[in-house]
């Protein structure tokens, strides 16, 4: 597992989530290559070209954060997280409203792929509140808690299934942080530099306050894909987060 993240450089905890195709997705890792350590294969990558893409990519020298969201039952999570991680997956999630035992299959079916093939085992997190979600949008699913109470028992629920930590807005990784302990990985998406558009994300910082704020690392996606020069747009995160 990649326990060592507080040691790691500002630009080796930002992960560049690619959410277009296949062409696209090369040519970013080529542009990227030397800049950045991590990108984020999603649903419209995974689910159009599957297991392929984690190799291409992987191939280039990048870790690969494999963000699937698993949510079945634990049978079925368990044979998912198995399969990811013998693909290749550094990093792996799954809706910790799926339950405790369905999260205690993910990190057996991830840890058991690990040994069987001699790999690292891979980074495990939990979903807990969507950063496209607010408190009118959660409370149309039936939950009555408010966000932060909903991420803090979701968070409590991912610890006891031992999961290496979870993905949630920025906005609540301080009380994670406090909740999981020093050495949890805390994924936050959400994170907009202030010369970048919010997009559809409702609960988001800028990356330094994320990193203040008890973050790991950082899934950053259109504000550097979708820059006319993305190298300059991560550098740019990246001197910004030096500086801070």
């Amino acid at each position: 597992m990649l326990e060592n993240w507080k040691d790691e450089a500002p630009r080796d905890r930002i992960i560049v989530a690619l959410d277009c195709d296949r062409a696209r997705a090369l040519d970013l890792a080529d542009m990227l290559s030397g800049h950045a350590a991590w990108l984020k294969i999603g649903m419209t990558l995974f689910y159009k070209l599957g297991p392929q893409i984690v190799y291409e990519l992987k191939e280039r020298g990048f870790k690969i954060f494999l963000d699937l969201k698993f949510h079945d039952i634990p049978h079925q999570v368990r044979g998912a997280a198995s399969s990811a991680t013998h693909n290749g997956a550094d990093m792996l999630t799954m809706h910790a409203v799926g339950g405790l035992p369905m999260m205690q299959a993910a990190v057996e079916g991830a840890r058991t792929a690990a040994s069987d093939f001699g790999i690292p085992e891979p980074v495990t997190l939990g979903i807990t509140v969507l950063t496209s979600m607010n408190a009118e949008t959660l409370a149309t699913t039936g939950v009555t808690r408010s966000v932060e109470e909903q991420v803090r028992a979701l968070a409590s629920m991912a610890k006891e299934a031992g999961l290496s930590g979870v993905v949630a807005s920025p906005l609540e990784a301080p009380i994670l942080r406090e909740l999981l302990g020093p050495n949890a990985f805390i994924v936050t998406p959400g994170v907009r530099p202030t010369w970048a558009s919010k997009g559809d994300q409702s609960r988001v910082t800028t990356p330094a306050m994320a990193f203040e704020n008890g973050a790991s690392h950082l899934v950053i996606g259109r504000p550097i894909t979708e820059a006319d020069d993305p190298v300059a747009a991560f550098e740019r995160i990246v001197s910004e987060l030096e500086e801070a």
